[in-house]
């Protein structure tokens, strides 16, 4: 059995996924899975997104399903609940982490300073979200604030797409990355679910490529 870690560095793309209709929750797992990345951070924004993770889960067990943008302890619960594998916050919230902790939870807290790294570390965790990440400096400041955190990876996500992935990828402390553009509101939306499996074989490719270079 491969460890989270393990699982996310093979994918390398985590697909960041806004649900409005829980609905559209199967048919946008299949289009991934069918592109590659039988994996999805599924944002807590909506109404829609506990239902959406539950769907996922039980429709496609063996995918990697877990919930971003969760806010509170009681969303853990309700994402856990639900069938996610783990939790990621925007930023570092000691409450969020320490709980998630105690009850061995997966957690990638958002880090975009050395002080927020540094309470990751001291807490043991070992993989780290670095967000919004183009926002905050893209890779030139992932790498300065890295570099002294030699233990630690990181999951940068925001702002990321098929043209800076390669090079986000060519960081050896960056686990995976995560992304939008294959999964956008609009094309749910419109049930583009055959653009969204060629879009995310794309990624996949474009991923595969950057680790073997």
């Amino acid at each position: 059995m491969k460890t989270l870690e393990e699982q996310f560095y093979e994918y390398a793309v985590v697909p960041v996924v806004v649900l409005d209709d829980a609905d559209d929750a199967a048919p946008l797992a299949e289009a991934l899975i069918k592109g590659g990345l039988p994996c999805a951070e599924v944002t807590f924004r909506t109404e829609a997104a506990e239902e959406s993770i539950r769907i996922m889960s039980e429709k496609y067990p063996d995918m990697l399903v877990g919930a971003g943008t969760v806010l509170t302890t009681e969303q853990v619960d309700r994402a856990v609940a639900a069938g996610a594998k783990f939790i990621v916050s925007p930023g570092f919230d000691p409450e969020i982490v320490d709980y998630c902790m105690e009850k061995n939870i997966p957690v990638f807290p958002g880090c975009v300073s050395p002080s927020e790294v540094a309470q990751a570390v001291k807490r043991g965790l070992k993989v780290v979200k670095f967000f919004p990440a183009e926002q905050a400096g893209g890779l030139a400041m992932l790498k300065a604030m890295a570099a002294p955190y030699t233990m630690l990876k990181f999951m940068p996500t925001g702002g990321i797409n098929a043209k800076n992935l390669t090079d986000y990828l060519g960081f050896s402390k960056i686990l995976c990355c995560g992304g939008s553009w294959m999964v956008k509101g609009d094309m749910i939306k419109n049930k583009e679910f055959d653009k969204i499996t060629e879009m995310t074989r794309e990624a996949t490719e474009l991923a595969a490529a950057a680790r073997r270079s």
